[in-house]
């Protein structure tokens, strides 16, 4: 335990307040009348015990000794609370200005109160419980307070604290991927921002001034998808040397697209325009990044400027919809859009369908749609979060092409694409999907084929 407060007041009241040259000292439970209150025996207080300038102090067990100042740990004594002491093999006398010290007895000679230092002191407990202390001094409040505070929250909270810190990692886990794309998006758009003013670039960002910067962002990006989902790319050969419409599968987080124009750019050079929903272009700093990268609102007059040019335009005829309703069994939802068709049909050009593997699986959505699918059909903004990013294998698949035929309906032509891609789908990905199987294709280091 630790001297009481009223016991250090005591002290500068009675003892240093008269200036004594000799230690102050008290004897617990027998001070001047009995009282406990610490005396000096060069006021003649009446002490049982003398000071020994010369010699070696009574150092019987329930009295202490306290110079003008000690310092060190707190001593336990079989017939006291404690005795605050520092052992020291110095003499007792001391030079002008230095500290007395009292060999054997743990005592330091000072100037100003007595105060602890380091551990409390032995038996706070046991003083505080048989009332040699008052509950009312701040040592056993103190205690009190560790015991209520400590000991009790703990045992009553601890479950409720497991649970939250599972909680919390849990989210961190699932988000954390997810979150990590985002920066690394919004990373690329800053660097985008400083090549141009470095540079002093005005030009056209679809224009050849920007493929530069083009192969490091695509670099960037190819190096992600190998490490993280060991990504592979096969069928490019069914890409036409002219325009085209690439039609896939939209997943929870269209990274594997991404995946895709950046080993297409990195292989054939070749800038692939990407229709994207009108909500993408109103996030806030990313149109440089949009532009550079070819992604376009989609309308019909668009399209078929950016065929007429020779571009490949790819879309996913499911969108914002197909991301966050789709699940594990890889339905496609493409309502009744047919634009595309009508646009291949308008421009002459074939469509190319277009797939990647475990999609699903290293990205999803959750289980409960039904609010923020009402939600979506309101707004039509993406309010449910994904999470996951697990490192499955990613594999993109491009599948053979449906040449331009004048004789079909846009009708029948969206359902010849829709058997296109769903072939595709069922060739290459179990259903439901697993993730675990998405894992274990990591450690397969068999190349399949296109």
């Amino acid at each position: 335990m630790s001297l009481p407060e009223s016991f250090l007041d005591q002290w500068d009241t009675n003892c240093l307040e008269a200036r004594s040259r000799e230690p102050c000292f008290f004897q617990a439970g027998k001070g001047a009348e009995g009282s406990g209150v610490p005396h000096s025996p060069a006021m003649g207080s009446g002490s049982s015990t003398p000071a020994h300038p010369g010699g070696t102090p009574d150092a019987r067990p329930g009295i202490f000794f306290i110079g003008e100042e000690f310092h060190g740990e707190c001593l336990g004594a079989e017939a006291a609370p404690a005795v605050c002491a520092r052992r020291s093999s110095a003499s007792w006398s001391r030079p002008r200005g230095r500290r007395r010290a009292y060999p054997g007895t743990g005592l330091l000679g000072g100037s100003g109160r007595c105060r602890r230092r380091g551990q409390d002191m032995l038996g706070r407990k046991e003083s505080c419980a048989s009332g040699q202390l008052p509950m009312t001094s701040l040592s056993c409040l103190f205690y009190a307070l560790e015991e209520w505070t400590i000991v009790e929250l703990l045992k009553k909270y601890i479950f409720h604290l497991i649970i939250a810190s599972l909680t919390i990692s849990a989210i961190l886990v699932f988000f954390i991927v997810p979150l990590t794309i985002v920066f690394f998006i919004y990373l690329t758009n800053i660097l985008l921002l400083i090549y141009q003013r470095n540079n002093e670039l005005k030009a056209d960002p679809l224009s050849d001034v920007w493929n530069g910067v083009r192969k490091t962002i695509a670099g960037f990006w190819d190096i992600y998808a190998r490490i993280w989902h060991g990504y592979e790319l096969h069928g490019v050969k069914n890409l036409p040397e002219g325009p085209g419409i690439l039609v896939y599968y939209h997943g929870a987080i269209p990274i594997d697209y991404l995946y895709f124009l950046s080993r297409l750019f990195l292989w054939k050079k070749r800038l692939c325009l990407s229709v994207a929903d009108h909500f993408v272009f109103r996030l806030p700093g990313l149109r440089l990044l949009l532009a550079v990268t070819g992604v376009i609102p989609g309308t019909r007059e668009e399209c078929l400027d950016a065929l007429k040019k020779g571009y490949l335009v790819s879309i996913s005829p499911g969108g914002v919809r197909e991301a966050l309703f789709s699940d594990e069994s890889y339905q496609l939802m493409w309502g009744n859009r047919k634009g595309f068709a009508q646009v291949a049909l308008e421009a002459k050009v074939p469509i190319i369908p277009m797939y990647t593997q475990n999609v699903r699986e290293g990205y999803r959505m959750f289980k409960e749609r039904r609010f923020f699918r009402q939600l979506y059909e309101s707004t039509r903004l993406p309010f449910t979060p994904p999470y996951g990013g697990l490192p499955v294998k990613f594999r993109t698949y491009i599948g053979q092409p449906i040449p331009y035929d004048p004789n079909i309906t846009a009708e029948e032509l969206v359902e010849k694409t829709k058997a296109a891609v769903q072939a595709l789908i069922s060739k290459h990905q179990t259903i439901p999907g697993s993730i675990w199987k998405a894992l274990l294709e990591r450690f397969d280091k068999r190349r399949k084929s296109d």
